[in-house]
């Protein structure tokens, strides 16, 4: 539990996807204008996680991230989010370090994640930029013209 009484929950079932659509396709920088089906499509591959006021606080979520893993060696950390109101308290980097803890106790050892803004937020928990980025690589679908 987080000092203010915060909650943190890899329960998918506690996740409010309605919510976190609106977050995701309204403010979210890396996701304006994402699809529902979208959101829904990457919900349904990924490990939700979420993060909710205390119970006397009406236990609504104010924070949301979603792994994208193979439960065993690796995951791919997206979509980190902290509602406005409850941003300041240091609930974002308080849920990664949840997320973190929860993915080692499978034996996931290695995490990658991006971030346009964040990335001294993301060094106070442990994340480095890569050793070496000359053995990554990505592909991008060519945009289709209508």
């Amino acid at each position: 539990m987080h000092p203010d009484g915060y909650v943190f929950s890899p329960d998918p079932a506690l996740v409010d996807a309605d919510l976190v659509y609106t977050w995701l396709s309204t403010d979210a920088y890396w996701a304006i204008g994402r699809p529902r089906d979208m959101v829904d499509k990457s919900f349904a591959g990924s490990q939700l996680f979420g993060v909710y006021r205390p119970e006397h606080d009406g236990g609504q979520q104010v924070a949301f991230a979603r792994a994208v893993t193979d439960g065993a060696t690796f995951a791919w950390l997206c979509d980190v989010y902290v509602e406005p109101a409850a941003r300041g308290r240091g609930l974002g980097t308080w849920m990664v370090e949840q997320v973190r803890e929860e993915l080692a106790h499978r034996g996931v050892r290695r995490i990658l994640l991006a971030t346009n803004d964040a990335h001294g937020v993301y060094a106070k928990i442990g994340f480095t930029p890569l050793a070496d980025p000359t053995l990554w690589m990505e592909y991008r679908r060519p945009q289709v013209s209508q």
